[in-house]
């Protein structure tokens, strides 16, 4: 007990310290945990022989971690992924086994041996991807889902690969087959498959094929009932029970007809998705996913053997490297082929390029089946593990590319404008069509500018023109009439680009009316020192009608709620244009005294407003009373 405690507490600090540095400086909780286990493995050796043990128990956050993904996922989103799933994961998987079996025959290994190792580099980190993905936003860009599809088809790769490697299997001497057989003989393990052992073909197949009908069936018919009686007990911690339960069973079920256990709970994930009970099943399971993939990331660093490393670091940091761009070579061209472009094509790249922890286990099961000889099994654990450690870095490079990426389709030349009008809109998402949508009803002209291609055909479909082309670029705003235009809408998604576009049209048109879509309030900020006349915050007016709804519903007649909600609006539009003399871009809000002090009188001040509002309208009109 003592030592649990002691190990737990050591790999808990680790955590605690090295992942928020980490995230306060950019880069990200995954190479924080790393750096954390290197830390106290390799480098304090507080840390040791229990880290691999540790390390199988700590994959178990990979499949909770695709069982929230299949929440996410309802089948029909599942079906139309199909052709990424096949196609792009599929092919990726195929080249990548094929060209780095040609390269590791080059340097002079068995065809078999090298076949076990395009396998194992053929796989990339689901944990370390999806999870970065995650945090930074980018599952739902093209690049984020073709990423997962993927991976997706490498988890279920992992199952036919299983069962290649033992017939790449090299002859064994008379002494190590004996000790096997007898280590089988007790191998829990192989009692665990004994569900497969020994059946025929077709056994297998009708066996594993039950399996994942079960699974399914269970989903649909059996969840529901159950959560159902948990639900009559009213006890908190049964929900969390019964989620984990779900969870390992059905991984159990798996591995006994011996499928992937991530596979398993992805599609049990993805068979609960329109459940009711979805948003409750997320809530238990995601604590247990993050400390669980927090622990695998820093066994992870704590298996790296600095030894082993340093005796060949040429070799070692040479072969990482070239994983790392062969893989992403080969990324790069398929993404293409299948119409990635821009920052897309660039994450698709960047993001898959290294090897995963299936890898992990296909070197482990490798060294069992007499597959890899002893001495390379060491070698490709360390490369398999620094390509993981450098997947933070490649996200990291990514941002970098991704601020100077163009957004424009490569295949795309920007349209003619041959169109002028008094009003120019630039950006035509779910912001700037109600607003041009409003303004074309009232009778009046626009010229409409965007970079995404696929809204602009949108809008020809019904009928309203629209040019494609970088709306940031001087030549495309004054083809489009800006000498002469009396209004500019920005309505950009980007922060960055908006202000770019508001700064250069007050320049060229110091009087120029400007409305501009604001992000929050910072980007508000930024827009009135760009010079923009009129800021509307994308969520502010939708926000303020919601606050007066619930005014109504708790008391207020709508008389005083929308005294409430007018008198908020206007001292709000006061408060951000004091607040913008005070804001600046060099120093953190939370670190401006003088931002903070004043924000804290106006808040004060609007307090005092309501409640003096309130009574005068009771006093003015009494008539309209509350509501009880």
């Amino acid at each position: 007990m003592e030592g649990f405690l002691y190990q737990a507490s050591i790999y808990l600090a680790a955590a605690v310290i090295a992942v928020p540095i980490a995230a306060r400086l950019g880069l990200g909780s995954v190479l924080g945990y790393l750096a954390a286990g290197i830390m106290i493995g390799p480098i304090l050796g507080l840390v040791g022989h229990e880290t691999e043990e540790l390390q199988h128990f700590a994959e178990f956050g990979v499949v909770m971690m695709l069982f929230l993904i299949g929440l996410d996922l309802e089948p029909k989103a599942l079906w139309d992924m199909r052709h990424r799933l096949l196609g792009l994961g599929g092919l990726q998987t195929a080249i990548t086994t094929l060209t780095v079996m040609l390269g590791a025959m080059m340097l002079g290994q068995d065809w078999s041996v090298a076949l076990a190792i395009g396998l194992i580099f053929a796989l990339s980190s689901t944990a370390i991807v999806l999870q970065t993905l995650s945090e930074k936003g980018l599952m739902q860009t093209g690049g984020g889902r073709s990423a997962f599809s993927v991976l997706l088809t490498q988890d279920i790769a992992v199952i036919p690969m299983l069962a290649l490697l033992p017939l790449l299997a090299q002859p064994k001497p008379p002494a190590m087959v004996l000790a096997d057989a007898l280590e089988r003989t007790v191998s829990a393990q192989e009692t665990t498959y004994s569900l497969v052992q020994g059946l025929p073909g077709w056994g297998v197949t009708l066996v594993t094929l039950g399996a994942v009908a079960a699974v399914i069936l269970t989903g649909i018919y059996l969840i529901r009932p159950v959560f159902r009686f948990i639900h009559a007990a009213r006890l908190r911690e049964m929900y969390t029970a019964l989620a984990l339960l779900i969870v390992c069973g059905i991984s159990f079920v798996m591995y006994l007809v011996g499928l992937s256990p991530a596979l398993g709970a992805f599609m049990a994930g993805v068979v609960l998705a329109n459940s009711e009970f979805r948003h409750e099943l997320e809530s238990d399971i995601e604590p247990f996913k993050g400390l669980l993939l927090g622990l695998f990331f820093i066994t992870v660093g704590a298996g790296i053997k600095f030894g082993v490393l340093f005796s060949a670091p040429f070799l070692i940091f040479g072969l990482a490297l070239l994983v790392i761009v062969a893989k992403g070579v080969i990324l790069y061209l398929l993404g293409r082929v299948f119409h990635l472009r821009g920052r897309d094509l660039w994450l698709f790249t960047l993001s898959l390029a290294q090897a995963g922890e299936f890898g992990f286990v296909l070197i482990s099961f490798s060294s069992q089946q007499n597959v890899v000889p002893p001495a390379l099994t060491e070698i490709l654990l360390l490369v398999v593990a620094l390509t993981m450690l450098i997947t933070p870095l490649l996200f990291i490079l990514y941002d970098w590319l991704s601020k100077r990426i163009e957004t424009i389709s490569e295949t795309h030349e920007p349209d003619k404008i041959d169109h002028q009008g008094p009003v120019i809109i630039v950006g035509i998402g779910r912001f700037g069509q109600i607003v041009n949508r409003l303004v074309r009803s009232a009778g009046y002209s626009t010229v409409v500018l965007d970079h995404d291609l696929l809204a602009i055909q949108r809008m020809r479909r019904f009928g309203i023109k629209g040019f494609f082309g970088d709306p940031t670029r001087p030549e495309l705003l004054l083809a489009a009439g800006l000498k002469d235009a009396k209004v500019l809408v920005a309505a950009l998604d980007d922060p960055d680009a908006a202000t770019r576009l508001v700064a250069f049209a007050r320049r060229e048109r110091p009087d120029l009316h400007i409305v501009a879509r604001a992000r929050d309030r910072t980007h508000v900020f930024r827009l009135y020192q760009a010079g923009a006349n009129d800021i509307v915050r994308e969520m502010f007016d939708s926000s303020l009608r919601a606050g007066r709804y619930v005014l109504e519903n708790i008391g207020l007649s709508e008389f005083e709620a929308s005294e409430m909600e007018e008198m908020f609006y206007h001292h709000d539009r006061h408060s951000v244009r004091e607040l913008a003399s005070l804001w600046s871009p060099d120093v953190p809000t939370i670190e401006n005294e003088a931002y903070i002090i004043r924000a804290q009188e106006l808040e004060k001040e609007l307090e005092t407003m309501l409640l003096t509002q309130l009574e005068e309208t009771a006093e003015i009109d009494p008539t309209k009373k509350r509501r009880a």
